[in-house]
């Protein structure tokens, strides 16, 4: 490879930045609405080499997380930037407040949700990427006019090395 043709790369890479550079704005990045939760992806893993993917996420007031769950491949971060987000993770209950970060293991059993009468606001990481696509498919049961529907959700966390945690172990 030329050095031009690796200059050319890495512009390609960092949406035209020649140090393969990703600078993602307020309002940019791909917008998803999961019923009461709006996320931004900031960095999808097309950027990384698939080794991070980081999103924003807005969750309503009264807003019900996922099905508890356990993550087979892939780690997950959680940084809440504003309200309170409780992560449930087997049988105990965390009140997670601004300035909170819960990791997530491989093999953790959790789920998260937003039991309080405001909005909250975490950022979520995803090493490697693998878990960014099951957020695009339940958009897309939506998008389709279907009501997601608990196997829909099942159907798709499956599909990324994700299973339901149903015995908290």
């Amino acid at each position: 490879m030329t050095e031009e043709e690796a200059k050319s790369g890495a512009r390609q890479a960092g949406h035209g930045r020649p140090d393969g550079v990703s600078v993602v704005r307020p309002g940019e990045g791909e917008t998803l609405v999961l019923g009461a939760t709006r996320m931004r992806i900031l960095e999808d893993g097309s950027r990384t080499g698939h080794r991070l993917a980081i999103a924003e996420s807005v969750l309503a007031p009264h807003t019900e997380g996922p099905p508890q769950h356990r993550h087979a491949r892939h780690d997950e971060g959680f940084y809440i930037l504003s309200g309170t987000v409780r992560f449930t993770v087997g049988d105990e209950d965390h009140d997670a407040t601004a300035g909170t970060l819960v990791m997530v293991p491989p093999g953790a059993p959790h789920t998260f949700a937003n039991p309080t009468d405001r909005p909250a606001v975490m950022l979520s990481t995803f090493t490697p990427d693998l878990y960014v696509q099951y957020f695009r498919d339940l958009q897309q049961v939506l998008a389709d006019g279907r009501p997601l529907t608990p196997r829909d959700n099942v159907d798709a966390m499956s599909r990324y090395a994700t299973e339901p945690a149903t015995d908290h172990t």
